[in-house]
């Protein structure tokens, strides 16, 4: 069954070993952020720190930080057989004749039961706060690196909607807390909730706003999976849950939010109004620029009597995230693979920090064909910010670092083998020399043809006969090496 709550998920991955609670007072200013970083730096737990200074809520982190707890959060042994699913889900359309129309119906079957269902109360609104009643000191925000400007939420679910359209959205972008009822809106311009804003802006309106605080696993996960703009979060999550997302009306914007949630701020973002936010200590390992964002103001907040405050520590690799990145890495390969029909395998290594590697392998046919799998990879939604694509032969495990870092050193000549290009990048990228665009380079490190102007005999790899490797396996025990 699917996690009812977060509450349902902490005691499934205690049950599993995969939690430790904390009960030395530790302050929400650095401290629970330093444990946190060592626990995540040595593959551990998830943590629970139960007694946090000047805040009555304990706080989860690195719940997602571990393989094991990345398929426990999404209910699977296995996230490659829950990609082939998400495929399906992702590729449901009209049928066109009778015989489509049939096979559908086994499909749709299964898709019954993903749309979110309303309910007229819910634990998210225990205790509710409106008005000048509102502050957000209650929240155990954490600081997490010495440079930070200040207290940041750092797992919100941001909700809002196309104010032309009425398409809902819901993205996962940090919120630095300026006061007691106003926090930053880092919306990256590229993104889905900065889109709608720029839609109300040129509007002359204000953008309602909710933030879902600790919804479920399957929830949380939605917010940061690069789906189709069409196709809405809650109902993926639904999918991903085998079950519908109960969500309730806020009650003061209008807008949905889960209802098992543990907090929600309600608010709306104002046209024209911005705000310095930053520095911050970044997924990058680096501290993220300053720059002027939109200002969200709380018009409401709303918890959970028994509520836990989530937050997720970023820095240098690796930490939580770099696992939500791994699992979205494995979800949508079969999506990709569907578009590039020649690719075998990905990797976004953890030292690439999502958008700065993407090592490939494909199965190379003719001339320029790695280069048309580079520019495909550019094209393809958040992989538009990936700054370096390696391509690699089919035979190559990009999930080898190691042994990609080989092929690059011996198969690249440096004039012929590289391409460089210049298009969007990342808005936490601080190397470019231009915000949100910059250079992106593409090394095809395969074996090269006389077709690609390469005349000189290409040698073979290095590799021991099967016949011996078997023999040798056989009576390796009895040889006493190990």
């Amino acid at each position: 069954m699917a996690y009812k709550d977060l509450q349902a998920f902490i005691k499934a991955i205690e049950k599993a070993g995969e939690l430790r609670r904390v009960g030395v007072e530790l302050d929400r200013h650095l401290e629970i952020a330093e444990v946190t970083d060592r626990v995540s730096k040595s593959a551990g737990p998830a943590v629970l720190f139960e007694k946090v200074k000047g805040s009555r809520f304990p706080v989860l982190t690195n719940a997602f930080g571990s393989v094991n707890r990345m398929n426990l959060s999404l209910e699977v042994e296995s996230l490659d057989a829950l990609a082939e699913h998400i495929e399906t889900f992702l590729e449901i359309k009209k049928p066109g004749g009778i015989i489509e129309k049939l096979k559908l119906i086994p499909k749709l079957a299964k898709m019954a039961n993903i749309f979110p269902k309303e309910v007229s109360s819910a634990p998210c609104q225990d205790v509710v706060y409106t008005g000048d009643d509102v502050d957000l000191s209650i929240l155990p925000v954490l600081t997490t690196w010495p440079g930070d400007a200040g207290p940041f939420i750092t797992l919100p679910l941001v909700i809002t909607r196309n104010p032309e359209t009425g398409t809902r959205n819901m993205g996962m972008y940090r919120m630095q807390v300026f006061d007691k009822n106003t926090t930053g809106m880092h919306w990256h311009k590229h993104k889905g909730g900065a889109y709608h804003y720029y839609l109300a802006e040129k509007r002359g309106e204000r953008l309602p706003v909710a933030v879902a605080i600790g919804a479920d696993p399957a929830m949380t996960y939605a917010a940061t999976a690069p789906i189709p703009d069409e196709i809405d979060e809650f109902i993926f999550a639904g999918f991903l849950r085998q079950s519908p997302v109960e969500v309730v009306k806020c009650k003061t914007v209008d807008l949905e939010v889960p209802a098992n949630a543990q907090f929600v701020l309600e608010g709306y973002v104002e046209p024209g109004e911005r705000r310095r936010e930053g520095p911050f200590g970044d997924h990058t390992g680096y501290y993220s620029l300053a720059d002027d964002y939109p200002v969200f103001h709380v018009t409401a907040l709303t918890h959970r009597e028994d509520a836990v405050y989530p937050a997720t520590l970023v820095g240098p690799p690796p930490m939580e995230d770099c696992y939500m990145g791994k699992a979205t890495e494995r979800l949508f390969l079969p999506l990709i693979k569907k578009q590039l029909p020649e690719v075998v395998d990905m990797n976004l290594p953890l030292e690439g920090v999502f958008h700065n590697l993407c090592f490939v392998s494909i199965n190379k046919r003719y001339p320029g064909q790695t280069r048309k799998v580079m520019y495909a990879l550019w094209g393809l939604g958040q992989m538009m910010f990936t700054k370096a694509i390696v391509v690699v032969d089919a035979e190559v495990n990009v999930q080898n670092v190691s042994e990609v870092l080989w092929r690059l050193g011996n198969n690249v000549d440096w004039r012929r083998d590289i391409v460089v290009v210049e298009g969007p990048t990342d808005a936490l990228d601080h190397a470019c020399p231009l915000p949100h665009y910059g250079g992106k380079i593409g090394i095809d490190a395969t074996k090269k043809t006389p077709e690609e102007g390469h005349h000189r005999e290409w040698p073979d790899a290095l590799a021991m006969s099967p016949e011996v490797k078997d023999r040798i396996g056989a009576i390796w025990k009895s040889l006493g090496i190990d």
